[in-house]
């Protein structure tokens, strides 16, 4: 036994004396283990990350624990490292969400957070579950651990203690993921008809829609590009010109005659407006997938180019005068996966990918403008993440007043962060911000943190909760949780299939967004062909998970 002594020690030093080294142990194997497990699929589903909440708290109700200012430190780090780079990510498309047809996706969405806030007041009076309690059960019928980690700061600023809120939350959550397929598995069956599911790329034509129109509306034959555009109130590019046989690249001092043949990039909502400006549309279909546009024309390529270079970041598309100086022209933008139309007024950002025509010779030379340098794009530019978190914790620890409540609110580590990050996502490249990381290290940012957070929350929780599970009020924090989860989607599901008739993709795209639950679109995106729940859940889960986080605090001030 001397033999092993030694050993032991050795240990019981790492795992069970308290210190950094053991912190970082404890907390390493917890998220190792958590993302191990959540790989592994029952029926069909998979917890994903948020096992590491459950292995965290198998850990802690086996007496694993770790120095109470560190788990309070890695806690809140990580809570910050998630939202500020979820706010970086989707800052970009975050306010072009709220228009068009973002708005029909939006309004569902924030009637499943108002059904589901109004019922957890009304069940907690009438159940007489606490609001701490409460608030706990709703994060956890939502799954949204960012607002839990609001509610938190918000209970420690109360004075109130906050394992009742964790332990709610950790018993809850597997029913919020699950209960949301559930509830999309009986909408399909009771409601879903074969019209209500949209074609695959539905989506896609939702975004960019190409179509080609024969020049014969003599109101505009003479006159340049420039001109029909400036009195035209659509919004369109003229990507080439058909004369003669003869393809080219119209800038926007070209004069267009009759019978040109004119490829344009438009919405499918201004593609019919555009037939009394030009005339006669084709029938030739351009919005096929497998369309090799080097092909169309043995005069012109067409080529994405990413921008690389500082410089351009935050121009507008016409300062650049690409098309003028050089006789291309830009088609399409992409940017955190979706499309934009390449209209002058459009804003670039590093990392946009540009759709670009024209002859090699002179897309060579507008490669040299833009950059198109992939390297320099790898590097993380962590001066504006630590400089974005900074920001983030300064905001929200401002106070601000709200009347009815006696004490100042702050949207405190979860609020404050998740809102720069947004603003400076948004509008950092239009003051020369370099802003950008690619979608792997924002992806690795978010990770890192939402891991660190949801080890030391099950790590916390972990020591009451099995003893929480077995007595009368952990059956009804179930059911509640259940409700919670289940009612909204059914309810709003229902509504934006009858009376808003949008296609069933989308509507679980929304739904799962609403309820910040990407386990639940994982089962949506395999069982439903397309992409238009993916779409939608990009759409509504920046401005879903922004006001969780700030509407769980106003309710706690509010009522307590």
């Amino acid at each position: 036994m001397a033999i092993f002594a030694p050993a032991m020690e050795y240990l019981r030093t790492l795992f069970l004396e308290h210190s950094a080294l053991q912190a970082i142990i404890v907390l390493s194997l917890i998220s190792a283990f958590g993302v191990i497990m959540g790989r592994i699929r029952f029926f069909g589903i998979s917890l994903g990350t948020a096992f590491i909440f459950f292995v965290g708290i198998l850990a802690g109700h086996c007496g694993l624990t770790i120095d109470a200012s560190m788990l309070h430190y890695a806690q809140s780090f990580g809570l910050v490292l998630f939202v500020y780079a979820l706010g970086l990510q989707v800052g970009p498309g975050f306010f072009s969400s709220m228009r068009t047809e973002g708005v029909r996706l939006i309004i569902p969405s924030l009637a499943v957070l108002g059904i589901g806030t109004l019922m957890a007041i009304a069940l907690a009076y009438a159940c007489g579950v606490s609001i701490p309690d409460m608030s706990g059960i709703l994060c956890g019928a939502t799954t949204n651990t960012p607002a839990l980690g609001a509610a938190q700061q918000t209970l420690t600023q109360l004075g109130i203690e906050t394992n009742g809120a964790a332990l709610s939350c950790a018993l809850t959550y597997p029913l919020g993921v699950v209960g949301v397929i559930f509830a999309l598995v009986l909408l399909r069956r009771w409601f879903v008809r074969p019209e209500d599911l949209a074609g695959p790329d539905a989506e896609h034509r939702k975004n960019i829609f190409i179509a080609s129109y024969r020049l014969t509306n003599p109101a505009v034959f003479g006159k340049s590009v420039s001109e029909v555009a400036s009195e035209s109130h659509h919004h369109f590019v003229i990507s080439r010109l058909w004369r003669d046989g003869h393809v080219s690249i119209p800038t926007s001092d070209k004069r267009l005659a009759e019978n040109d043949i004119l490829m344009v990039i438009t919405t499918p909502q201004e593609s019919d407006a555009l037939r009394l400006i030009f005339g006669e549309q084709e029938a030739k279909d351009w919005n096929a997938e497998n369309i090799d546009w080097n092909k169309i024309d043995s005069e012109l390529i067409s080529q994405r180019i990413l921008v690389t270079r500082p410089e351009i970041n935050g121009k507008r598309l016409s300062s650049l005068r690409l098309r003028n100086n050089y006789g291309i022209n830009i088609s399409r933008v992409y940017r955190s996966g979706v499309q934009l139309l390449a209209t002058p007024d459009l804003i670039l950002q590093l990392g946009d990918r540009l759709t670009v025509v024209g002859e090699a010779a002179d897309i060579r030379r507008v490669e040299q403008i833009l950059g198109n340098a992939v390297k320099s794009l790898n590097e993380p530019n962590l001066v504006s993440v630590f400089i974005g978190i900074i920001l983030g914790l300064m905001v929200g620890y401002i106070p601000f007043s709200i009347p009815g409540i006696s004490i100042p609110v702050k949207l405190g580590l979860a609020g404050g962060p998740i809102l720069v990050g947004i603003l400076i996502g948004t509008f950092g490249p239009r003051l020369h911000m370099i802003t950008y990381t690619t979608q792997s290290a924002n992806m690795m940012l978010r990770a890192l943190g939402l891991d660190l957070y949801l080890a030391c929350l099950g790590l916390e929780s972990g020591v009451h909760f099995f003893e929480t599970v077995v007595r009368p009020e952990g059956a009804l924090w179930l059911g509640l949780g259940f409700l919670l989860t289940f009612v909204p989607i059914v309810l709003v599901g229902w509504a934006a299939l009858r009376l808003m008739h949008l296609d069933f993709g989308s509507i679980a795209g929304l739904l799962c967004g609403s309820m910040a639950n990407p386990m639940a679109l994982n089962y949506a995106n395999d069982a439903i062909e397309g992409d238009n729940p993916s779409v939608a859940y990009a759409t509504v889960y920046p401005i879903c998970m922004f006001l969780r986080v700030i509407i769980i605090q106003l309710v706690l001030m509010f009522l307590l």
